[in-house]
This record gives C-alpha cells, structure tokens and sequence, in this order.
C-alpha cells in the first residue's frame, strides 16, 4: 500500500512538472519554489513563491 502511494504521488508530481514547464514556470522539486530559467546566465531565477501543491505532496510524504 505505501508503495502504491508512493508512485501515485510521484506521477502527480511529474504532471504538475510537465503543466508548469508549459507556461514557462520551473517548479524546483526539493523546495517546491517556482523560478524561470535565465537564457543570459544560463541558470534559475527564483520568484520567492512557492507551488502549494507541490508543499501538499511533500507534506503527505515526509
């Protein structure tokens, strides 16, 4: 049971990833934080928010 628990809530994950990659927003995975990639340093620009579901998930699975 907490197997099957884990993998579903792994692929609700992955789907929120690939939504978000969609309209340009990056949801960083070990903080849940949203940031845009920056072409210009070729790294992450963090906007100080954070995905409320991706906290929900972290959350049910310490």
């Amino acid at each position: 049971m907490p197997l099957i628990l884990i993998i579903i809530l792994a692929g609700v994950l992955v789907v929120q990833f690939m939504a978000s990659e969609q309209n340009g927003t990056l949801i960083d995975p070990q903080t849940c934080e949203l940031y845009l990639k920056d072409p210009q340093v070729g790294g992450k620009k963090y906007l100080n928010e954070f995905d409320s579901k991706c906290l929900e998930m972290k959350s049910l699975n310490p």
